[in-house]
């Protein structure tokens, strides 16, 4: 029987005081708390299985009420996020929902708060691919890592490793529609997924991951993964989610 597995892992980081990263597998949740060891959860490859990294906006409040907020919201609309329209959809209400528990348009506490999100819809011939922000989506195969999501922000100035993003979910005191991208691929026998927050892809150069991912398979590949992110002096929060389709 085929079978999707994921295996995942989120950290703080070496400089963070809390974690402000959530992740999504499948109607699990695993909200801006700590991981130091990769978990792995199988799944039969039927029903769509979503596996989302939502990365709390830095410098707003309450990014890691943000992140909880959307990667529940994906969980509870998983199975439903059967198309292109389906996923826009439910991105469009996370912003929503977001904006509105900032305090709307009455503001608060919260106001401006937001969060990026990348994953995957994983069905059984294909995989719907979406971000809003700058979290990424990498497929990995022999021929080497690709990035499959679409970034939004602009390149990092020269001499600076500040990050901005031109769009995400919430993060304005007026309320703002969002673009997602979204992307059907064939799901490609062989092929892995990393999906992953910048905290991860900002200190650790892209040949280093696709090394890893070579090297290692599982949980043991998100492990490395991390291990990297750490060694290059962790200085963001630190998601990291790698699926892969098998054949029992």
């Amino acid at each position: 029987m085929p079978y999707v597995a994921v295996s995942a892992i989120s950290h703080p980081g070496l400089l963070r005081e809390r974690n402000e990263d959530s992740l999504v597998v499948g109607p699990w949740t695993l909200c801006a708390t700590v991981t130091e060891n990769p978990q792995t959860l199988v799944f039969p490859l039927g029903t769509p299985l979503v596996v989302a990294v939502a990365d709390g906006l830095g410098g707003h409040p309450g990014g890691d009420v943000a992140s909880a907020l959307v990667a529940r919201r994906i969980a509870s609309l998983g199975p439903a996020m059967t198309s292109e329209v389906a996923v826009r959809d439910a991105l469009n209400a996370c912003n929503l929902a977001v904006y509105q528990a900032a305090g709307g348009d009455e503001g608060g506490d919260l106001e401006a708060m937001g969060t990026t999100v990348a994953g995957v819809v994983v069905q059984p011939d294909s995989l719907l691919v979406f971000n809003v922000g700058d979290s990424q989506v990498y497929a990995a195969d022999g021929d080497g890592l690709r990035q499959v999501s679409v970034d939004d922000s602009p390149p990092h100035p020269a001499g600076s490793s500040t990050s901005l993003v031109t769009q995400c979910l919430g993060g304005s005191p007026a309320y703002r529609a969002v673009d997602p991208h979204v992307t059907e691929v064939p799901l490609a026998p062989g092929e892995r997924y990393l999906i992953c927050s910048d905290g991860l892809t900002d200190p650790v150069p892209t040949d280093v991951l696709d090394e890893v991912l070579r090297e290692h398979d599982d949980g043991q590949a998100a492990f490395e993964l991390w291990k990297a992110a750490i060694e290059a002096g962790g200085p963001d929060n630190i998601t990291v989610a790698v699926v892969r389709v098998g054949q029992e």
